[in-house]
């Protein structure tokens, strides 16, 4: 039996009805959570004061004080505190009021066991946010190996970068496109032995198929029409230095083998030569793909796979960098506002949020670029989300998985829209693609 881990956060649950107390108490204690429970605002409002609590779930309607007027109050007063309305009187304007108040999370009674953990957890990820956007928004980033970040991964990376420059073994690395890939070959290269000798980046994938073999050993003149003279080639540059093959699984067969040859002989052949010339350079290659899949496939050969592959660096993708994304928005917010010089903006939390929530497919790229974007196009010094890109301006600040009802996610999305325009329901309805009257129905349902 599996068992669950002990929880340091404290949840409070207002309700005024024992029967529903009692239910979310015993469930998020067998969570291993640490609960308190309340009858109404005012007993919620005395435990607020005496105790540090981190997330509070609070029904919507109670006597003599409703569940919104506690929603405000934490948001005034306690600002690292998450909340979660509950509610069995489920309509889209209360879902509405309780966003903009503050309500981070909104659950229509009854609601399953799965509903109410899936719900915590949301909330309780986004209060790690918020305190990281705390901690590191004015945080004056700090690069290592001239590269910014200091998660646990991250750290793993630079001890990975100087027990790699120690050496001159063959290198690999791997990593979703936009990673860093090339910076993290240059760290290692400006950090060994070689330092002192070229570092030659070259893209496999940008040099048409018919030039490759030329642009990296050289030719001779007349070895084809055109060569009026002899040229070397890319190998002899990075003599005594560091050749970066970025994208080698672009390469050709042909062009394999003769790699291959490289790395088994330390030698290279000028086309049109008839004899070889020793080379002294270090290989470090990198891929966006799966090169074990192509050998498996056949469009990689497998014994160059393991020359190159002597060493591995596996870079991990941004949205697994947790919270390195703010000192990569500090470093890039300050870079583009002296290179465009303007004053440099501030993010509002909802923003940070946002891109924190993100899924970044283009990674640490697609990230410089939004800031880049953001810095050149904005005069606004407090950074909103109206000022993001149309890509991320409504993506979605729930990481809520697939499990749950096509009606559950309009409905949310229609929620986080009226919100998102204060209840601007024309503004609302040109944004969700709908008229008003079509508007006015499904928040009726």
């Amino acid at each position: 039996m599996k068992t669950l881990k002990k929880h340091t956060e404290c949840i409070l649950v207002v309700d005024d009805s024992p029967s529903t107390l009692e239910v979310i108490r015993r469930n998020l204690t067998l969570r291993k959570y640490k609960v308190f429970i309340a009858p109404g605002v005012e007993k919620a409002i005395e435990i607020l004061e005496s105790t540090k609590i981190d997330l509070v779930i609070t029904d919507l309607k109670m006597p003599k004080v409703s569940g919104l007027k506690l929603i405000k109050h934490v948001r005034e007063n306690f600002s690292n505190t998450e909340i979660i309305m509950i509610t069995g009187y489920a309509t889209v304007q209360g879902a509405v009021d309780a966003v903009k108040l503050g309500a981070e999370e909104y659950l229509s009674k009854p609601f399953t066991d799965d509903e109410l953990f899936s719900a915590v957890d949301r909330a309780l990820q986004k209060l790690e946010i918020r305190k990281a956007i705390q901690t590191y928004t004015h945080k004056k980033p700090v690069a290592t190996y001239n590269i910014i970040g200091e998660s646990k991964v991250m750290q793993n990376i630079y001890s990975t970068i100087a027990k790699a420059a120690s050496t001159s073994a063959t290198l690999l690395i791997t990593g979703e496109s936009g990673t860093g890939k090339e910076l993290i070959a240059r760290a290692i290269h400006y950090n060994s032995p070689r330092a002192s000798a070229p570092f030659v980046p070259i893209n496999c994938g940008g040099i048409p198929d018919n030039l490759i073999e030329s642009e990296l050993f050289g030719y001779i003149k007349g070895a084809f029409t055109g060569a009026v003279t002899s040229r070397i080639g890319f190998f002899q540059t990075a003599g005594g230095g560091t050749i970066f093959l970025d994208e080698i699984s672009e390469t050709s067969q042909s062009m394999q083998v003769k790699l291959l040859r490289v790395l088994q002989e330390k030698e290279v052949c000028m086309v049109g030569a008839n004899k070889t010339q020793k080379v002294d350079v270090r290989i470090i290659s990198a891929t966006n793909k799966k090169l074990l899949d192509l050998v498996a496939n056949e469009k990689f050969r497998e014994d160059l796979y393991f020359r190159l592959n002597v060493i591995t660096v596996e870079l991990p993708p941004l949205r697994e960098r947790g919270d390195d994304i703010f000192l990569l928005i500090r470093h890039f917010t300050e870079k583009y506002s002296k290179e465009f010089d303007k004053n440099e903006p501030e993010f509002s939390d909802k923003v940070l949020k946002i891109l924190r929530l993100y899924n970044w497919p283009g990674n640490i790229r697609e990230l410089e670029n939004v800031i880049q974007q953001i810095v050149a196009m904005t005069e606004k010094k407090l950074i909103e989300v109206s000022d993001l890109p149309s890509l991320l301006r409504f993506s979605a600040l729930r990481n809520n998985g697939f499990n749950r009802t096509l009606a559950e996610v309009q409905r949310e999305y229609i929620q986080n829209v009226l919100a998102s325009v204060n209840d601007n329901k024309t503004k609302a309805a040109k944004i969700l693609g709908i008229d008003r009257k079509t508007l006015r129905e499904k928040m009726k349902k």
